[in-house]
């Protein structure tokens, strides 16, 4: 089975950039559609951004992502991205990826995450 590993999170204040980081093994992502969660504190996992397999549909969950975040896939690479400009602190949170387009399935064993705090 397909292991993860989420990288490039921080803390850092409102207003402010990140590119996470998804290295994946075991598993090509090109097979998959994949996409980027996140888990604020006492909430469920949702779904933040997704790509399917060829690159060629992209799905972002809200209007706010759609327009601060880019999901971008490096498939020689095995290697997923989520660029995240103009951070806000509604943001904060464990960010992991994996496959999927409108959530699931999950063909990868979920990775460590990594986590975004932002501070207003």
């Amino acid at each position: 089975q397909g292991q993860l590993d989420e990288s490039g999170g921080g803390l850092v204040q409102a207003g402010s950039s990140l590119r996470l980081s998804c290295a994946a093994s075991g598993r090509n992502i090109s097979d998959y559609n994949m996409a980027w969660y996140r888990q604020a504190p006492g909430n469920e996992l949702e779904i933040v951004a997704s790509i399917s397999w060829s690159g060629a549909n992209i799905n972002y969950a809200t209007y706010s992502v759609q327009h601060r975040f880019t999901i971008i896939r490096d498939n020689p690479t095995n290697t997923l991205y989520l660029q995240m400009n103009s951070l806000e602190p509604e943001d904060t949170a464990m960010y992991y990826c994996n496959s999927g387009y409108h959530g699931g399935p999950y063909y990868f064993t979920w990775g460590p995450g990594t986590q975004v705090t932002v501070s207003s």
